[in-house]
């Protein structure tokens, strides 16, 4: 199992930018992927983008292409997620997620959530 802590979140304006990193432990050697996903109230949680660790393919949500950039550092076994041009329904929960192969992220590894809000 790999254990995920994310930081990096707080409050900021609209058209703003923030940086949310994702440490992990543990199993880290077996990752396949990491991703981000975040859960806004009272709607559910939605993927908002995933790496491959071994090459560094990336994919994203439409939602935030163009705006969001994931990245990791292998050798501080660390995941990224710089937000740019941030917008009031960016505001959520963002976790991290971590996996060993192919199947569905809720059969991963999950973090506990740093809280990203944006204010108008």
């Amino acid at each position: 199992q790999v254990q995920l802590v994310e930081s990096g979140g707080g409050l900021v304006q609209a058209g703003g930018s923030l940086r949310l990193s994702c440490a992990s432990s543990g199993r880290t050697f077996n990752t396949y992927a990491m991703g981000w996903f975040r859960q806004a109230p009272g709607k559910e949680r939605e993927f908002v983008a995933r790496i491959i660790w071994s090459d560094g393919n990336t994919s994203y949500a439409d939602s935030v292409k163009g705006r969001f950039t994931i990245s990791r550092d292998n050798e501080e076994n660390t995941l990224y997620l710089q937000m740019n041009s941030l917008k009031p329904e960016d505001t959520a929960v963002y976790y991290c997620a971590a996996k060993e192969s192919l199947t569905a992220w809720e059969l991963g590894s999950w973090g506990r959530g740093t809280q990203v809000t944006v204010s108008s």
